[in-house]
């Protein structure tokens, strides 16, 4: 039956690696057949000159390429870690380290997950170096020192210990106690805990990494805060958030929930911005709240969850499952190994995910434009935007489908300009 798993597994593995792969040399062939025919879309014509549209291609084609040599380092690794018998290994050495180190009865289970995070973080830098300080300041993105970078990953470290080992500690105990419906504790502490970080993380998480202050008073805050008034929405204030310390990218958005809601906004982006420009991207963030996006897509994950947990129940009384990579049966086996292998097997629902979020996206532009009376600035900040992040003007129609969440520049421009025409 091993035998089996392992091969379902690598079937839907290399199925889920051809599709990626082939619509990542779909979209890159798309790119610079648009190129070489100078075929600019008309929403952008006049709105980019020829060189910023060839150093977009370039920025296209050049993360393309690069995706094809990560996808496959990093298939690679996990299949080696899988297949390997590294995983065994890895938990015979945790348990005698918790055994030698007297760190009670889940202290395997704790060291085991953090190992196997460690191994997966320290395979990743190469690429993730490569793309920060090769690409990403090739393009003159890339704001980040690797003194910043590394800070960042300690930071992270330090986090991942003080939240997320008491986290893990707490599932692990459920599964231990709880019997056959664990996983429905499991479900409940995983939900609040999920609203609770949603809660605490503008306040006590995001500082740690950037500077926020309040934005300055003028007319941007002034407009912003009538428009906020206007539909009801209520915040705990409005910051800028320094950015540009790790990139010339820009972006705004609104977090935490209830009287903790804070509208954030990039400083590269006030920079980058008119007044207008600016109020039409948050009417477009506040068009979100208004229209229960959020509230959506955090039932949909909770579905997810719920579905995912109860999959895992039945999987930790599975020894087949344990053996097909190496494992002897255990909770935190089970807990690795369902996030590890759960990839080829979820992966089409990706697409789905992005379809519904993409339905948001154009709702929200929608509630953007009604809001402010006249759909111009919202067309001019999704110009403004893709033209400074030299964003892909022309992606594939289906690499577009399956990888992004938002529709592209051009599809919301051209909705926009097709409501325009019926007000």
């Amino acid at each position: 039956m091993e035998q089996v798993i392992v091969t379902i597994f690598l079937a839907l593995f290399a199925l889920q690696f051809a599709i990626e792969f082939g619509l990542n040399e779909l979209n890159l062939r798309q790119v610079a057949i648009s190129a070489a025919q100078k075929a600019i879309p008309d929403a952008f014509r006049g709105k980019i000159d020829a060189q910023d549209y060839a150093k977009s291609v370039d920025y296209t084609l050049t993360n393309g390429r690069f995706h094809r040599w990560s996808e496959i380092y990093g298939s690679t690794i996990l299949l080696l870690v899988l297949l390997s018998g590294s995983l065994g290994v890895v938990d015979q050495w945790a348990g005698q380290w918790a055994e030698s180190s007297a760190l009670g009865r889940y202290g395997q289970g704790i060291i085991f997950c953090c190992a196997v995070a460690v191994i997966f973080t320290v395979t990743g830098l190469p690429t993730e170096l490569y793309s920060t300080f090769g690409i990403e300041a090739k393009f003159g993105f890339n704001k980040t020192t690797l003194g910043l970078y590394f800070s960042d990953k300690i930071k992270g470290l330090i986090l991942s210990l003080v939240i997320g080992v008491p986290f893990l500690l707490v599932v692990l105990w459920l599964m231990e106690i709880m019997g056959s419906t664990w996983w429905l504790w499991a479900f409940a502490f995983i939900s609040l805990f999920q609203l609770l970080m949603i809660v605490i993380f503008p306040t006590f998480i995001a500082p740690w990494f950037n500077k926020f202050e309040p934005l300055k008073e003028g007319e941007l805050r002034e407009r912003i805060l009538a428009l906020a008034e206007q539909i009801g929405f209520q915040t705990s204030g409005i910051y800028s958030m320094d950015g540009s310390k790790r990139s010339a990218h820009s972006n705004a958005y609104f977090t935490g929930i209830g009287k903790a809601k804070r509208i954030v906004l990039f400083d590269t982006l006030i920079e980058q911005m008119t007044t207008t420009q600016g109020l039409a991207v948050l009417a477009h963030e506040m068009g979100h709240y208004k229209m229960k996006h959020i509230r959506r897509m955090l039932l949909v994950q909770t579905v997810f969850l719920f579905a995912g947990l109860y999959i895992l129940s039945l999987l930790v009384a599975y020894p087949p499952f344990f053996a097909a990579f190496g494992l002897a049966p255990s909770n935190h086996g089970a807990l690795v190994l369902f996030t590890l292998v759960s990839g080829p097997f979820t992966f089409y629902l990706a697409p789905l995910m992005n379809r519904l979020s993409r339905k948001h996206e154009y709702e929200a532009d929608r509630f953007a434009a009604l809001t402010l009376r006249d759909g111009k600035p919202m067309e001019e900040a999704l110009i403004n935007l893709t033209v400074k992040n030299l964003s892909n003007l022309t992606p594939h129609p289906w690499y577009s489908a399956y990888h992004y969440s938002h529709p592209t520049a051009v599809e919301r421009i051209e909705a926009i300009r097709r409501l325009a025409a019926f007000s």
